[in-house]
């Protein structure tokens, strides 16, 4: 069975590690959001494609999520010193794969290239690839006016300011990275990841010929909000900032259109039938992915109902 997983941010990458350890190698793609990449110190940042790369390495740091697993914070510390901007946390060595992207990135090198070669070096066997090598940002629209990029929304401003709506420049302009739209039709299952569905996902869909595709072959869905609240980040606080109450219904109807299945947890088992009428098939289990042995368990639950799905369409 090949899997395609859409992906972003640390709900993503958890998933996107527990399939990695279910599946044969050459099975499984995971195509990651690039919308929250980002220049700081005149380096290309990357936080969902490295928090996905570094779970996928065993490197990660277990508690926050993202950078990496044992990581010091010596040139930040001088740069506090020397009165820097200090709201983005670089550690020491999460700064090296910044500086080599960077290097070969100004030498004409694609972004989709230089993943490939660090995954090699992580010896992530998965094949990781970026939406598209060309830039597309998310831009958050405030209520109070101001226009912030995704990570100084989400980093500077600790989630605070109530939001308005997404912008997504570039996103028209894209191009799906080598082997996306592949990886996408080739598939017999395509998952979108509980991440983001407004910030992590809806960039990825907004690339040239990526929602097509989905549409057409269609896809099934974990939801990030359980019980009406996100495990982590501002998904929730999103959707109720946009007028829409937070919930898996929420999260099934935003993705509508692309679904087949749609995987949610037991606390919202109450939302069944509603999740049912829009034409999705629902899955209640345990969504939320405390350990590594949570992130297998919930991945081995997809594929089992995924495969199951395909037997029966075979009949």
């Amino acid at each position: 069975m090949k899997v395609a997983v859409l992906a972003g941010g640390v709900g993503g990458a958890k998933l996107a590690h527990g399939m990695a350890n279910c599946l044969p190698a050459g099975a499984l793609t995971i195509i990651v959001n690039t919308g929250d990449d980002f220049s700081h110190f005149g380096l290309t940042i990357c936080p969902d494609l490295d928090t996905v790369c570094y779970t996928l390495a065993g490197i990660a740091n277990p508690v926050s999520g993202w950078g990496l697993r044992d990581e010091t914070f010596n040139a930040l510390d001088h740069i506090q010193t020397l009165n820097g901007p200090t709201w983005f946390k670089i550690g020491d060595r999460d700064l090296g794969t910044h500086l080599e992207r960077t290097r070969r990135l100004q030498a004409g090198e694609p972004l989709s290239r230089v993943t490939a070669d660090f995954c090699q070096r992580w010896e992530v066997s998965p094949l990781v690839l970026p939406m598209s090598d060309d830039p597309v940002r998310t831009i958050v629209h405030t209520r109070d006016g101001r226009r912030l990029s995704f990570q100084e929304y989400f980093v500077r401003e600790a989630c605070q300011p109530a939001v308005a709506r997404f912008e997504l420049p570039g996103a028209a302009d894209a191009a799906p990275a080598a082997g996306v739209l592949d990886a996408l039709e080739q598939s017999d299952v395509i998952v979108i990841a509980p991440s983001n569905p407004w910030v992590s996902i809806d960039p990825i869909l907004a690339v040239a010929g990526i929602r097509g595709i989905i549409e057409r072959r269609k896809a099934l869905a974990v939801s990030p909000i359980i019980g009406g609240q996100t495990v982590k980040g501002p998904a929730a606080k999103m959707y109720a900032e946009l007028g829409i109450d937070p919930s898996a219904l929420a999260v099934a109807r935003h993705y509508q259109s692309l679904l087949w299945g749609f995987v949610f947890d037991n606390l919202d088992a109450e939302l069944e039938p509603q999740i049912a009428s829009l034409g999705i098939i629902p899955l209640i289990e345990q969504t939320l992915m405390r350990s590594d042995q949570d992130r297998v368990m919930l991945a081995r639950k997809i594929l089992q109902f995924s495969e199951n799905r395909y037997l029966r369409r075979e009949r």
